[in-house]
């Protein structure tokens, strides 16, 4: 069980709390790590290939090692902030006050995501949040994960393009909460409405990658060459 910090009730200091929680997850996510290392290389990964700074550009532009580095990367900046940084905020909340362990959890991974979707550093224009995501999911949920995972494995295996299995991995998302081996109260508890969010927005931030391939001018994961850095 979390330790609590002992003394009186204070609305502020709980908002304050709550912000802390916001922030240890934000900031972390928010770290743009494709543009670094295309900063590395000498590009703007956002002038290139698709304009977004996610490893599927940063692996189409900079190749299979830059593209591997940022993929780990934006997965550990929602792994670590999930399991490690709850320690860091537990103790500016209030006596009897403290959250359970898992909304904790769940809030300071939902911010990692939206820290890499939408980074102040940037003018809020990051990257689709699917690497990051995995990281939130696979510490919190690795049941749904697993589910994700095999949902992604299959669509792009068949479909050879990353944003299908991106958007087929998010919609298995809410699915992979249900079938969680718990009673049909909590099934559908805070834990599902969050995935469902987190699915819903990974598809929306997909919109352009739908409307290529509805106009057959997206790009396939292999079977072409890597576009040259401008």
């Amino acid at each position: 069980m979390l330790p609590t910090k002992q003394g009186h009730y204070s609305p502020r200091m709980e908002a304050f709390a709550w912000l802390a929680v916001v922030l240890v997850g934000y900031l972390p996510g928010s770290l743009p790590v494709g543009l670094l290392a295309g900063r590395f290389k000498g590009v703007d990964i956002r002038t290139v290939g698709s304009g977004n700074i996610g490893a599927t550009n940063v692996f189409r532009i900079l190749g299979k090692g830059m593209g591997i580095t940022v993929l780990i990367c934006d997965i550990i900046k929602g792994l670590l902030p999930c399991l490690f940084f709850p320690a860091f905020v537990v103790g500016l909340f209030p006596d009897g006050q403290l959250p359970e362990l898992k909304t904790l959890q769940l809030l300071i991974g939902v911010s990692a995501i939206l820290g890499h979707n939408y980074p102040c550093w940037l003018g809020f224009k990051g990257g689709k949040g699917i690497a990051t995501t995995a990281g939130v999911v696979g510490a919190l949920a690795p049941l749904p994960f697993g589910v994700c995972l095999i949902a992604w494995i299959i669509f792009f295996v068949v479909s050879r393009y990353v944003s299908v299995a991106s958007i087929a991995a998010a919609v298995a998302l809410p699915i992979g909460v249900v079938t969680l081996p718990s009673s049909a109260s909590n099934r559908f508890g805070l834990l599902f409405w969050m995935f469902l969010f987190l699915g819903a927005m990974a598809i929306w931030k997909h919109r352009k990658n739908i409307q290529r391939l509805m106009n057959g001018t997206e790009h396939r994961a292999w079977g072409s060459r890597k576009e040259p850095a401008k």
